[in-house]
C-alpha cells in the first residue's frame, strides 16, 4: 500500500498514472476549501475525486468535463448589476463562527462567486453541504461521493475539522482562494498561516494511511503540502515511515502556479534545493534529468514533465524506483 499526498494539479497529474491500483490512498488537503453562498467547496479532493471516476476536465485539471457555466453566469450578472466591484468578499468577521464549524476562516458571500463553478460541479457541492448538515462529516460524505461517481479510489481529507491557508498580502489577510482565483496570483505575498491548524486533527483513516510508504507528488509544498503537514501529529508520523517527494522544479524553473512567490514569502529557496530543505523528513527525492542540483539523500533521475498518461506512469515508476532503493539502503 502506498499512501499520496495530493494538492490539486501536481499530484492529481502523477496520480492519472496509477487510475486502476487498488493499493492506493490518496489524502487530500482541504486549506484550499472554502464556503460560498451556503456551499461546501472542496477543490483539491474534488480534482482527485473527477479524475478517479472519468470526469475531469484534463485541459483545466478542476472540475468537470463539458460543464456548462449557466448558474455562475447568472449570479454574475446580478453581482454586476448591484454592484460588486469585482473583489472576493468574506462574510462579516463574526459570520465566520457561526454555522458549520467546518467552514469558519473561508466564509463567502454568493454576491462576490469570484470561482467559476459548473452546473454539475455546483450539484456536488450542493449535495456534500446538505449531507454534512445531517451529520456527515467529510470523511464520510467524500467516501459517500467517491462511490456514487464511481471514483475507485481511497480519498481521505486530511482532517475533518476546519484548516484555512490564509495568504497575508499587500490588501490585508486573505483566503488563498481569494489570492489565486480572486486576484489571479498577482499580490505581493508576506506569508502564509493555516488558520485553525492547531486545533485541528488528523482522522483515524489518516493516521492509519501514514504509516503505510508515502509519495508527495509535485504539488505546492506551501498551500496544498503545507497544510496537511501543519495538523498536530501528521509531521510526527511523516518522520517515522518512508518518503519519497518529486520536486515540481527543474532547478529554478516550475511548471506553474504560484509556489515560486508562496516559497519566497516563508523564507524558502524557490527552487529545487529549497524545496528539498523544505522536506527534511524525506528519504528520497524524484528529479528531472536535467536537473543539477546536489541532493545528500537518495535520488532518481527522470523527465519529470506530465503532460499524458504515460508520462505520468513514468514518473510513478521512478517514485516505486526510489521507495525500493530506500528499503535497499535500510
Amino acid at each position: 500500500m502506498v499512501t499520496f499526498l495530493s494538492g490539486g494539479t501536481g499530484t492529481p497529474k502523477l496520480l492519472s498514472g496509477v487510475i486502476g491500483n487498488e493499493d492506493i490512498i490518496v489524502v487530500g488537503n482541504t486549506g484550499d476549501d472554502i464556503e460560498m453562498g451556503d456551499m461546501i467547496i472542496c477543490p483539491d479532493l474534488d480534482t482527485v475525486m473527477y479524475l478517479f471516476s472519468g470526469l475531469l476536465d484534463r485541459k483545466k485539471w478542476w472540475g468537470m468535463e463539458n460543464d456548462t457555466f449557466k448558474t455562475h453566469k447568472l449570479l454574475a450578472e446580478f453581482a454586476e448589476k448591484s454592484g460588486w466591484n469585482g473583489e472576493p468578499q468574506f462574510l462579516p468577521e463574526e459570520d465566520q463562527m457561526r454555522g458549520r464549524k467546518i467552514a469558519r476562516w473561508r466564509r463567502f458571500s454568493r454576491d462576490s462567486e469570484f470561482m467559476k463553478i459548473g452546473d454539475m460541479d455546483r450539484a456536488i457541492h450542493s449535495f456534500r453541504s446538505s449531507r454534512i448538515d445531517s451529520g456527515d462529516n467529510l470523511t464520510e460524505i467524500t467516501e459517500k461521493l467517491c462511490t456514487m461517481l464511481g471514483a475507485e479510489i481511497e480519498l481521505l481529507p486530511m482532517s475533518n475539522d476546519p484548516v484555512s491557508s490564509m495568504v497575508i498580502t499587500e490588501r490585508g489577510k486573505m483566503h488563498f482562494q481569494s489570492f489565486w482565483a480572486g486576484y489571479k496570483g498577482k499580490l505581493k505575498v508576506k506569508g502564509v498561516e493555516y488558520e485553525g491548524s492547531e486545533m485541528a486533527k488528523p482522522t483515524e483513516e489518516v493516521s492509519n494511511a501514514l504509516k503505510d510508504k508515502v509519495i508527495i507528488g509535485p504539488s505546492n509544498p506551501v498551500t496544498s503540502i503545507g497544510p496537511i503537514r501543519a495538523i498536530n501529529g501528521i509531521e510526527k508520523l511523516l518522520w517515522k515511515t518512508k518518503v519519497v517527494a518529486v520536486s515540481p522544479f527543474i532547478g529554478d524553473k516550475t511548471f506553474s502556479g504560484p509556489v515560486k512567490k508562496l516559497m519566497e514569502s516563508m523564507e524558502m529557496r524557490p527552487d529545487t534545493s529549497g524545496f528539498v530543505d523544505a522536506y527534511p523528513f524525506v528519504d528520497a527525492f524524484v528529479i528531472d534529468n536535467e536537473d543539477k542540483t546536489k541532493i545528500d539523500r537518495t535520488v532518481v533521475k527522470t523527465d519529470i514533465r506530465m503532460n499524458c498518461r504515460s508520462d505520468s506512469i513514468r514518473v510513478y515508476e521512478a517514485c516505486c524506483e526510489a521507495l525500493k532503493n530506500i528499503d535497499d539502503n535500510v
